[in-house]
């Protein structure tokens, strides 16, 4: 498995298309309503932005409200957290309800004597947080998970090549100990080249006939 389908696997379907979505447009089904400003979203279906209209349409869905704080999407902790797991992600207060944002808010530079930012974005965060807003923390998490599998996969490597070049060795090692003749001792080699010789016949002067007179 690697490391975006892992990081997938590890939030549900729906948050990283609630975070691509722009609230806060005219639904284009309900423009001649003054309620067709599309603020909810459908956990369920994930089909867009929608307006309180169209939540007749989703009758038994989970349906959560976006709200907005500076011209940026929040939502209240008291909703998402039904749904989500949102620790290290930085919360707010905001009419008199606590809010975290869903996606970053670039930041030029850290104040003065801020000694902990945001791992992704670097905006000033409160010493018990790590991210600060969803979005932020689906980037930092699939940016580790991916160093890790990346980690993970180099060590494998490593170790099937240090596995490959033991077995190669060995089977060299026996192919040449299987192969190589061994050397006979030297007398047996004295001895065979010993009784491969013959000696030369001597003929006796006059082929050794005696002639009496």
């Amino acid at each position: 498995m690697g490391a975006e389908e892992e990081t997938n696997k590890t939030y549900p379907h729906w948050l990283k298309p609630l975070l691509r979505e722009k609230f806060f447009v005219q639904c284009k089904l309900h423009a001649d309503s003054h309620k067709s400003e599309c603020n909810m979203y459908c956990l369920d279906r994930t089909n867009g932005p929608l307006c309180s209209l169209c939540l007749s349409f989703h009758k038994d869905h989970h349906a959560i409200q976006i709200r907005r704080s500076s011209y940026h999407d929040v939502i209240r902790v008291s909703e998402i957290q039904k749904f989500l797991d949102i620790t290290g992600v930085q919360t707010y207060v905001i009419n008199s309800a606590k809010v975290v944002f869903l996606n970053e808010r670039p930041q030029p530079r850290p104040g003065k004597g801020v000694i902990n930012t945001c791992e992704v974005c670097y905006r000033s965060l409160v010493d018990s947080f790590r991210f600060c807003s969803l979005g932020c923390k689906i980037s930092g998490i699939s940016k580790k998970k991916r160093k890790e599998w990346t980690n993970n996969l180099s060590d494998s490597d490593d170790s099937y090549s240090s596995t490959s070049i033991g077995r190669l060795k060995k089977n060299d090692d026996i192919m040449n100990n299987s192969f190589t003749p061994s050397t006979p001792p030297l007398s047996a080699v004295n001895r065979r080249i010993a009784k491969r010789r013959k000696g030369i016949p001597h003929r006796a002067p006059f082929g050794g006939l005696i002639i009496e007179y």
